[in-house]
C-alpha cells in the first residue's frame, strides 16, 4: 500500500544540499507546470495567480534532481547498512533512544494502549527517520517538489502528485509553502512524512489544537496509527538472527521481497539462532565491512518496510527497539546486537 515511500530516508545521513544550492529557474516556462496549474484550478479550486506566484518563487534544486535522474545509484536515496550502523545505532544514538522513551513514556503508553502496538518500535521509527527530531531536513520543500515534478526523472509522476498534495496540505493546515523545509524528497517532520502521507496519517495527538509534523508527540501518534492500520501485531516477533557457514553469504536471494519456508532455509544451511514462531520468513542480509548478518523477517517486519521499502532501514528500527526493550544500554547487549 505504501510502496510510494521508497524515497523517505534519513536526510541527516545523506549528502547535504549546501554543495550546490538551489538556483533561480523559470518553472512557468514549462508546459507541464502550466498544465499542473490548470488542473489545480479545475480540480481543487485554487487561484491561478496564487500558484503562479509560488512557482515563480520556486528554485531548481540540482542536488535533489541528481538523485532521481539517470541510472539508479545505490545509497543515493536510501543509506547503506554501514551508514545506519554509524549514525543511528552508535552508542550516542542508542542512549538518545532510551532518553526519548523515558521523556515521552506517558504518550508512548497511550499509543500502545490505543493502537495495540509496541512503543519501542515507535521510538525506533523516530530515531531512524530524524534522530529523535534533531535532523528533519534543510531542503525547502517547494524547491524539491517543483524540481522533481517538472523535470524528467524516474519518479516524476509520483512527485507531481506529491506537489499537488503539498499545496492541498498547506491550504488545509495554514502552512506557508515557501517556508516549509524537509528532506530532498519532500518529506518533513520527526517521522519524515511526504505530503500525501501527512494528509492521511497526520494528527494532533497531544491535544494542543494543531497537527504539527515537527512535534514528537504528534509523531508518536502518527507512527502508532500507521502501524495499527497496516496490521501490526503487538508483542509478536519482528526478526530473528540466523546462523550460516562462513562470513559472507552468497546463497539464496535475500531482501524484503523474499519468502522462504524454514525447511528450505535449513536445506541451504540457514537456521534461526533462537526459536522462530512462523513457518515462512523473509531472508534479510546486512552487509558490513567484514561479514554479513542473516536475519529471518517475521510478518511484523512487513510493516516496517511498508513505511520505507528497505531491509536495512527496517533492521535499524528493529535493533533500536530491541536495545531499549531489553537493556538500559549495557555494553553486553550493545555488543551482542552487532556480533
Amino acid at each position: 500500500m505504501l510502496q510510494i515511500l521508497v524515497i523517505l530516508m534519513l536526510p541527516f545521513i545523506l549528502l547535504a544540499n549546501e554543495d550546490r544550492p538551489p538556483i533561480p529557474y523559470d518553472f512557468l516556462a514549462k508546459k507541464e507546470a502550466q498544465q499542473f496549474i490548470r488542473q489545480m484550478v479545475k480540480k481543487h479550486d485554487f487561484e491561478s495567480s496564487d500558484l503562479k506566484r509560488l512557482l515563480e518563487d520556486a528554485k531548481l534544486d540540482r542536488d535533489t534532481l541528481a538523485r532521481y535522474t539517470g541510472r539508479y545509484r545505490k545509497n543515493t536515496t536510501v543509506g547503506s547498512w554501514q551508514r545506519f550502523k554509524a549514525h543511528v545505532l552508535d552508542p550516542d544514538s542508542l542512549e538518545k533512544a532510551e532518553k526519548f522513551k523515558k521523556k515521552y513514556a506517558r504518550i508512548l503508553k497511550k499509543a500502545e494502549e490505543e493502537y495495540h502496538v509496541d512503543a519501542e518500535y515507535i521510538v525506533g521509527f523516530i530515531g531512524v527517520e530524524s534522530k529523535f527530531g534533531e535532523y528533519t531536513g534543510e531542503y525547502r520543500l517547494l524547491d524539491s517538489l517543483a524540481t522533481l515534478a517538472f523535470h524528467k526523472n524516474r519518479m516524476q509522476k509520483f512527485f507531481r502528485s506529491e506537489l499537488e498534495h503539498f499545496f492541498l496540505m498547506c491550504r488545509e493546515e495554514g502552512f506557508d509553502p515557501c517556508r516549509l523545509k524537509g528532506s530532498f524528497a519532500g518529506a518533513m517532520g520527526v517521522v519524515q512524512q511526504i505530503p500525501s502521507v501527512y494528509r492521511k496519517y497526520g494528527m494532533d495527538y497531544n491535544g494542543d489544537g494543531k497537527k504539527d509534523p515537527w512535534s514528537a508527540e504528534d509523531g508518536i501518534g502518527i507512527i502508532a496509527r500507521f502501524m495499527h492500520k497496516n496490521g501490526w501485531k503487538e508483542d509478536a516477533q519482528v526478526a530473528v538472527r540466523a546462523d550460516y557457514k562462513g562470513k559472507r553469504y552468497k546463497g539464496l536471494k535475500t531482501g524484503y521481497k523474499t519468502s522462504y519456508t524454514l525447511s528450505k532455509l535449513r536445506s541451504f544451511g540457514i537456521t534461526p539462532k533462537t526459536h522462530y514462531r512462523y513457518t515462512k520468513a523473509r531472508l534479510i542480509k546486512l552487509t558490513d565491512k567484514a561479514s554479513d548478518e542473516l536475519w529471518l523477517g517475521a510478518p511484523n517486519f512487513r510493516i516496517l518496510i511498508r513505511y520505507n521499502p528497505s531491509s536495512d532501514y527496517a533492521m535499524a528500527i528493529h535493533k533500536i527497539a530491541q536495545h531499549i526493550r531489553h537493556t538500559k544500554g549495557s555494553d553486553t547487549f550493545f555488543q551482542r546486537i552487532f556480533d
